[in-house]
């Protein structure tokens, strides 16, 4: 296992090592590297390949989801699906769960599409089958409670309708490999044998689904090495089991541990203050990072009384520093906890003429032109793809309406058969007035399945292109968005004749260029991607990507750590990772900015500065409040090197707080600060009911509205009187009960 800190090559670590088994006669057949994005892969085989030459085109190297894919292409009639299965992305599997809720008459906010993709996935990335779902009593327990009783039986209809459309969706790709795995040992042992050196790239974000696929192929050599993380775990609510870098040793007992510990990327400062903030997590592996670069500007903490002046610095601060300095725009990257920060920085940005990207938009294959064009390269090689033939069946308009695809989902489900074979034999199932419009669309699709054998993927996307009348639609819209949508589709084909021109591939048909498609990651597909703007991301998104200078903005209290992570420790400790992650992205020098106010529903409210700047250990910091006036009273900002030296650099209590800054004048009432009960003490609430009148030391007075969950994890949604409803975990809430 090596233990990589942040910017101590990690990825140069791996390009050496796979090198060093090909120099030593291993064959690159036998050596498995499993990645999390198809950058990252990219990356890797191009470095081994300047180092061993074209041998490294015969590693099997990609993403978890594009090496599973690619073996489940080769086995999957042995779990009864198709080779040539479609690939569901996310916008798919969505759409089809919209349409099996309409079908049910379920009530689409009760049963949101998105809630349920979300408990699908999760049980899948779990290994729980609609079967278990069904019959695990917790879950189902917890599903009633909530009033969403049929979310397994939606789980078991969902799953039925993707193996009868000859479809997985990206969680299928791993659980239907650890199915395939589990119930053809032949198959298992196969692949045991052909992968005998594994790599796992980033292998604190893997999930329960991985883990088990990776622990099963190693289980005869146990020749596997993993080089990740645990200080950059962050993806929990993609399912990322930190425990698995965690508990690694307990699966080999004869485990060698590396740890790179040398930070070539930040100065000194920065590396301190990230040591700083994560050592305050208890569940880590222990590492002591350092560098040996440039010691650097100390980290600046700004200040700003509402989150649009928060904009102007930083726009203010960017223009300035590229004017002193000589810098590009590129040089900086602005980092927020969630999307809806963005406005503030794009309008200040804005106001000074300053380039910027979003990154992590929209990216190119989620354009819905794109997504039209792609439908029907895909009904051409699997006819039996239902999404795909519901988004064009009648675009562009061919007369087959609402009501007669309505028609054909009821003569499909009342025959047992797909779509498909409805619309082969549409004068069988469908009355004469509609008949012929759908038959002859089924007789264009079959055109395209004829074509697409014998020519190249540029042809054959060219002719589908035209013969479908997409392109025609889109030219004969002369709006400005509809020549912004012809270029997409032109610039979609510019993108397929250069895969047809390739060299370095042999298979140059339609369909493998649609296989890498469907498993592209949502990277930045801008059409000039080193144009000089400056960077816009969530910290998420931020994760691999390192600038010169960054800023992290919004370093308040429920905004980061945000609100939902303080219901436990295991939460708020994944946000301090987060800030961790944050804060090694900088390279030369880091600024932190808070508001005091910001706006929530249109109200302006007063604003904590966030615990984690109480954490950094105030040798590092350099308050940059000079440009405003300082409130009166409050020795956080009166004296503020006085107050950052006095506090202890480490330890105390996580909870305690310096005092909000005074908010500029607002019509708004803000609560006036919570003082307890004397003798205040928490209550046993472990019977605790929905209508009781509580206590918490911070939020002041309020009532149960509803409890949900199964002990010792049950959340209670409270009303407090002047803050509003809160969802706070019992084990940890410290409520004492009035009445």
């Amino acid at each position: 296992m090596i233990v990589a800190g942040a910017g101590s090559g990690k990825t140069r670590v791996i390009t050496y090592r796979v090198a060093h088994l090909i120099k030593s006669g291993v064959d690159p057949f036998n050596i498995l590297v499993l990645t999390f994005t198809n950058k990252a892969a990219k990356e890797m085989r191009d470095r081994i390949t300047s180092v061993v030459g074209p041998e490294a085109k015969n590693i099997w190297m990609g993403t978890f989801h594009s090496v599973f894919a690619k073996i489940l292409r080769v086995e999957a009639e042995k779990i009864g699906y198709p080779n040539n299965f479609t690939i569901y992305d996310t916008d798919d599997s969505k759409s089809l769960l919209r349409a099996i809720l309409k079908e049910q008459q379920l009530d689409d906010k009760l049963y949101n599409a998105n809630f349920v993709y979300n408990r699908i996935s999760s049980a899948k990335n779990n290994l729980i089958s609609p079967a278990e779902y069904l019959q695990n009593e917790h879950i189902q327990a917890e599903d009633f409670s909530t009033g969403r009783g049929r979310l397994g039986e939606l789980y078991q209809i969902y799953t039925q309708r993707c193996f009868k459309a000859g479809a997985m969706d990206f969680d299928d790709l791993l659980f239907k490999t650890n199915v395939l795995l589990r119930e053809h040992p032949d198959v298992l042992y196969k692949y045991q044998n052909k992968f005998k050196y594994l790599m796992v790239d980033e292998y604190q974000d893997t999930n329960f689904s991985q883990y088990l696929i990776v622990k099963k192929l190693a289980a005869i050599t146990e020749n596997i090495c993993v080089v990740g993380d645990d200080a950059q775990s962050i993806y929990a609510f993609r399912g990322a089991n930190i425990q698995n870098i965690l508990n690694f040793e307990k699966d080999y007992p004869d485990l060698r541990v590396f740890k790179l510990e040398q930070n070539y990327r930040s100065t000194q400062n920065i590396v301190n203050v990230a040591n700083s903030i994560i050592k305050n997590n208890t569940n880590q592996l222990k590492k002591d990072v350092f560098s040996e670069n440039e010691e650097g500007d100390k980290i600046k903490i700004s200040r700003a009384f509402t989150d649009n002046d928060e904009g102007k610095f930083i726009a203010e601060s960017i223009a300035q520093e590229r004017a002193l300095k000589g810098l590009k725009y590129k040089s900086f990257a602005i980092l927020y906890r969630t999307n809806a920060q963005s406005r503030a920085m794009e309008e200040a940005l804005r106001k000074l003429n300053i380039p910027y990207k979003i990154y992590g938009g929209l990216s190119f294959y989620q354009r819905k032109e794109i997504k039209d064009l792609i439908a029907y390269f895909r009904l051409t090689f699997n006819p039996n793809d239902e999404e795909a033939l519901k988004r064009v069946i009648n675009y562009p308009k061919r007369g087959i309406g609402d009501t007669t695809v309505d028609r054909i989902i009821v003569a499909a489900d009342k025959n047992n058969i797909t779509f498909w074979e409805v619309i082969t034999d549409a004068h069988k199932y469908l009355e004469p007035r509609s008949a012929g419009a759908v038959a002859t669309f089924g007789t264009l699709v079959q055109s395209f399945q004829v074509l697409a054998k014998t020519h190249s993927a540029y042809d054959a996307a060219l002719h589908i292109a035209q013969h479908s009348g997409l392109l025609k639609d889109l030219y004969d819209d002369k709006s400005v968005e509809g020549l912004n949508r012809y270029e997409n589709i032109q610039e979609l084909l510019n993108g397929i004749k250069e895969f047809s021109e390739r060299e370095d591939i042999e298979e140059k048909g339609l369909d493998v260029f649609m296989q890498d498609v469907a498993l592209l990651t949502n990277d930045d597909n801008d059409k000039d991607p080193n144009a000089d703007t400056v960077s816009l991301m969530t910290i998420h998104s931020s994760k691999g990507l390192e600038f010169p200078h960054v800023y992290i903005v919004g370093l308040e209290e429920n905004l980061f750590p945000s609100q939902m992570s303080l219901n436990s420790r295991s939460d708020l400790e994944e946000e301090r990772r987060l800030f961790y992650v944050a804060i090694t992205r900088a390279e030369k020098k880091l600024t932190i900015s808070y508001a005091t106010s910001r706006y929530r529903w249109g109200t302006l409210t007063s604003c904590e500065p966030s615990r984690f700047i109480d954490e950094i250990d105030p040798r590092y910091l350099e308050l940059d409040f000079k440009a405003q006036p300082k409130p009166s009273g409050n020795p956080f900002f009166d004296n503020e090197r006085t107050a950052w030296s006095s506090k202890p650099s480490s330890g105390g209590d996580a909870f305690t707080k310096p005092k909000p800054a005074t908010a500029p004048k607002t019509t708004a009432i803000l609560p006036k600060a919570h003082v307890p009960t004397p003798g205040f003490a928490p209550s046993d609430t472990s019977n605790l009911q929905v209508g009781m009148e509580v206590e918490h030391e911070r939020f002041g007075f309020g009532k149960v509205v509803s409890l949900e969950g199964n002990k010792p994890d049950i959340k209670a949604t409270i009303f407090f009187q002047g803050l509003g409803q809160k969802q706070l975990l019992l084990k940890f809430a410290k409520l004492r009960i009035v009445s």
